[in-house]
């Protein structure tokens, strides 16, 4: 009641800042929401986070017009999981996009998933069109590649981009190569109308995302309200950027894709300027996990001070770059260490469009507006799950490890490494260990990168423990887990026929229909 309270006094403030924003009508226009969701893009990437090269500079600019958060986490350690909760508000235990195929596995959507966004979850650009919002998604979408889980179908009015990872190229025979759609209908597929170099890194997809950003800018800045969601993965392997960028970064490739997202977010800020509309448009950037310390340094990102990175619930995992910028009302130059969570996007997005989140369901994202706007910091949780499995939780400066687990011995030895060069003994273990009854607890201000558990006995311990247990318990106790969407997988649902794909011949047969229980190895 409290967090509608605050909404609601919220909106009522932002009304009157906005008076200067006034429709055709004269009524107040909430603001435009543009969300900017990286691909992998680690903590450490920035230049205003500390990455030494410094090849960030409309970013940089960005944080220092805005609002920075140190403290800002994604709500599991892989894309879809995190997508999902993003859109919905909601852990992904909650939305189903979790697997118990195993204890504690880390699951998404390839192509041959099942699953996707049930129709019973509500999502932000659906919500939104009660106040008037046009919404378009580009790039990935990730949450369900079935005609079901389209995302016009689930509140967006326009898509460019895909619905899974530009892995590939495939030979359309054992495996499809991944479509690109506009709106309801594919206008291609990666490797064939889309190229990708995977030699040199060469492709022109972010260039064709800026543009239809920028195109999407300009036809909505004037006439209604717009939620742009932004989700490019030119830093998720095999990395990619066009040819003026290639070879320019001092990082190799992951710092040429780097770059040139940086430079397309320059573009579309400049554009904002340009219309007049940027002191009426929300902009926030963030990413949907750590950076994939498994692909790096060529392939892959920094997660700075952090341990470990992408598939782990190690501060490496989840904790994200995130910046605000809202000229004239997130007051420049300032750091918040509010802890927040990429679910917050979706309650904070609500209140900027004067909406109150769903009362029939439990939402897991605060409205971060009083932080934004008045540098006020709210006591929360952060919950680190993995699939079924809560694995960590920390509260103020403390947390708590209930499970540590970094992958199996035996994908270890086969090179695949999480944590490359941060061995941290009893801690980064590669089997599943289970620290319920005696949890590992950290203190993140002295410890950012978790090496020094508190000794069990201190009075520091069973503080820390006695405040986290509590808050665990009463999260646990009023979960209930959503039906799982990433438990059953069937080559005969790959990309094979897409809509349009006869308009293009580029249809292709499917094979025999064999749902299998999808293997989720870490």
């Amino acid at each position: 009641m409290a967090a509608v309270v605050a909404a609601t006094r919220w909106w009522q403030l932002l009304l009157v800042l906005s008076a200067a924003g006034m429709g055709a009508s004269g009524a107040p226009q909430p603001p435009n929401i543009l969300l900017l969701l990286m691909d992998d893009m680690g903590w450490g990437d920035l230049g205003v986070y500390g990455e030494p090269s410094r090849e960030t500079p409309n970013l940089d600019r960005m944080a220092a017009g805005g609002l920075l958060f140190p403290n800002f986490y994604s709500a599991n350690p892989l894309c879809s999981p995190s997508r999902a909760a993003l859109l919905t508000g909601r852990l992904p235990i909650r939305n189903g996009f979790y697997t118990t195929n195993a204890h504690a596995r880390n699951a998404y959507t390839p192509q041959e998933i099942v699953g996707g966004i049930p129709d019973s979850e509500q999502l932000l650009p659906e919500l939104l069109k009660k106040a008037g919002y046009v919404s378009k998604i580009v790039g990935k979408w990730h949450l369900g590649h079935r005609p079901q889980f389209h995302p016009l179908k689930h509140g967006f009015d326009e898509w460019f981009g895909s619905p899974n990872c530009h892995f590939g190229p495939y030979d359309n025979k054992a495996r499809p190569n991944i479509p690109v759609y506009r709106d309801w209908e594919m206008v291609g597929r990666y490797y064939e109308e889309f190229p990708i170099n995977l030699k040199t890194g060469e492709a022109n997809l972010t260039q064709i995302y800026l543009q239809e950003a920028l195109d999407f800018i300009k036809r909505q800045a004037r006439h209604h309200p717009f939620f742009l969601y932004w989700a490019v993965d030119a830093t998720h392997a095999p990395v990619y950027a066009s040819k003026p960028f290639l070879g320019t970064s001092q990082r190799g490739r992951y710092g040429d894709a780097v770059r040139e997202i940086d430079d397309s977010i320059g573009k579309i800020l400049e554009l904002l300027q340009d219309l007049h509309v940027a002191d009426n448009t929300f902009v926030f950037f963030t990413s949907d996990n750590g950076a994939a310390l498994i692909s790096a340094p060529e392939q892959g990102g920094s997660n700075g001070p952090f341990l470990c990175g992408k598939q782990t619930t190690f501060e490496g995992g989840m904790r994200e770059p995130a910046l605000a910028w809202w000229p004239g009302h997130v007051t420049a130059g300032q750091v918040s260490h509010q802890l927040g969570s990429i679910m917050d996007l979706f309650t904070t997005s609500l209140a900027l469009a004067g909406l109150t989140p769903p009362s029939d369901r439990a939402i897991d994202g605060l409205n971060l507006l009083p932080t934004l706007l008045q540098g006020r910091l709210m006591d929360r949780p952060i919950f680190y799950y993995r699939g079924d499995t809560l694995m960590a939780a920390t509260l103020g400066q403390h947390k708590a490890h209930f499970w540590t687990w970094t992958n199996s011995w035996e994908n270890f030895r086969q090179g695949i490494d999480f944590c490359p060069g941060q061995n941290v003994s009893g801690v980064t273990t590669h089997n599943l260990e289970d620290h319920t009854k005696l949890p590992l607890i950290f203190h993140l201000g002295r410890d950012p990168g978790e090496r020094f558990p508190l000794s069990f006995a201190s009075a520091e311990y069973q503080e820390a423990l006695s405040r986290i247990t509590s808050v665990v318990q009463q999260h646990q106790e009023a979960l209930v887990p959503a039906q799982p969407q990433l438990n059953v997988c069937n080559w005969a649902v790959m990309n094979w026929a897409p809509p349009g794909c006869e308009k293009l011949g580029k249809c292709l047969t499917p094979p025999e229909s064999i749902p299998k229980k999808c293997l989720w190895s870490h």
